[in-house]
């Protein structure tokens, strides 16, 4: 029995090692690149929001494609994801480590078209893989296997998140030492991944019309929907928040650990609590945890990293519960009316995204509008607006994530 316990969980380490390797390439690019670009290359912030949402209109056709696309490859699915984890790698070393042949705004579009095709059809095919993996699991498979998944995801964005800092320490191109890091911890997750790629047994792919009929389905992505705006709108915004509403600039990498570290020792616990109150209710807590800490973000402004420091703890321990939960929701529901799982999770890689490309298209467009410049002082509307963007907004956005979460009925997903 002891030989069993701790095969599965090297399996499940694998699934951890994997989903550091997404996460890194996740939100830590609406972190950094944006800003990189700017400091780098002199980009507007317009410009790099316009391609940031064209890439997400792109995901409109792309993320539901990939999704039926990994099904009919899943007879083929490892050699498949080999390419994929190949040409993830590839492109995020060219994003940050090869300086533009062309146009720094046309490679910025080129580089983060290969990278969101493979991550997104990365995505699809890790997920699909553990609804099957977590179907033949002993107790809650879904939530079990989400714990593992979702910490080690949650381990990539804290160091992904703060690489680029740390590095700025040791050599002069950071950046560049991050994709390089970011490469060859593709290569390890590709390898400890490369069992778990199997088909098992045939089954008739049922398309996308199941999840789309089915109401719980459909209330949960609309729910991923406005769950994830916030994360997008505070991601995005993170750093030039404490740049230049806190004037604290330098003081963003520890911050940023801070607030993912939350999120990774959360989530195990969120995971727990889940097993003995219900993921639904569970779910909600966090929600409100969220909540309460941006009302009072939106009260902080120059000199206030102390305050911003607790916020961060509690709003990272929140995030934990959203990043774990909610796909284990996702993903039960998946095994019940849509077995093969790839399209579902194709239509949710697409929601997830596409609330980053609204956040990105949106506020940067706006902030720049009002005058904000990234690195130089700026009017007490512009700042005003952007703690309004940065706190005031997600608020909004996770009350209703909330009410709707509370109206649906669970109990028999």
């Amino acid at each position: 029995m002891a030989r069993t316990d701790i095969q599965v969980s090297e399996r499940l380490g694998a699934y951890a090692l994997f989903a550091a390797l997404l996460s890194a390439a996740g939100l830590p690019l609406y972190i950094h690149a944006p800003k990189f670009f700017v400091d780098s290359y002199g980009v507007s912030l317009t410009a790099l929001g316009a391609v940031l949402f064209g890439l997400r209109l792109l995901d409109v056709v792309q993320d539901p494609a990939l999704g039926w696309l990994a099904e009919r490859l899943r007879h083929h699915r490892q050699a498949a994801v080999s390419v994929a984890v190949t040409s993830l790698a590839g492109a995020m070393v060219g994003l940050f480590a090869i300086t533009p042949p062309v146009a720094p705004l046309l490679w910025f579009a080129l580089m983060l078209t290969i990278v969101f095709s493979a991550f997104s059809f990365l995505t699809i095919c890790f997920y699909a893989q553990g609804v099957s993996k977590a179907d033949h699991m002993d107790g809650m498979g879904h939530i079990r296997l989400a714990r593992w998944r979702e910490t080690g995801a949650l381990l990539g964005v804290c160091v992904a998140a703060i690489a680029p800092v740390g590095l700025a320490a040791l050599t002069d191109q950071p950046f560049a030492g991050f994709a390089l890091g970011f490469a060859l911890l593709a290569c390890l997750a590709g390898w400890a991944m490369r069992a778990e790629w199997v088909a098992g047994p045939l089954r008739k792919s049922t398309g996308f019309a199941p999840v789309l009929r089915d109401r719980v389905a459909r209330r949960l992505l609309v729910i991923a929907f406005l769950n994830a705006a916030p994360v997008a709108v505070s991601s995005t915004l993170f750093l030039f928040f404490v740049e230049s509403r806190l004037a604290a600039p330098g003081a963003e990498g520890p911050l940023l650990l801070l607030f993912f570290l939350c999120a990774a020792c959360a989530a195990p616990i969120w995971g727990k609590a889940a097993e003995v109150w219900s993921a639904k209710r569970a779910l909600i807590a966090g929600m409100c945890l969220s909540i309460l800490s941006f009302c009072f973000a939106i009260t902080l402004g120059a000199g206030d990293v102390t305050a911003f420091a607790m916020i961060c703890v509690f709003s990272g321990a929140a995030l934990g519960a959203d990043l774990t939960l909610l796909p284990a929701l996702f993903a039960t529901r998946m095994a019940k009316i849509s077995p093969t799982a790839a399209e579902g999770f194709g239509l949710w890689a697409f929601v997830s995204k596409f609330s980053l490309a609204i956040a990105a298209v949106a506020l940067l467009p706006a902030l720049e509008y009002v005058g904000y410049r990234s690195g130089v002082e700026n009017t007490d509307e512009a700042l005003r607006l952007l703690s309004i963007f940065y706190a005031g907004l997600p608020c909004v956005l996770k009350l209703a994530a909330l009410a709707l979460l509370a109206a649906t009925d669970l109990k028999g997903n």
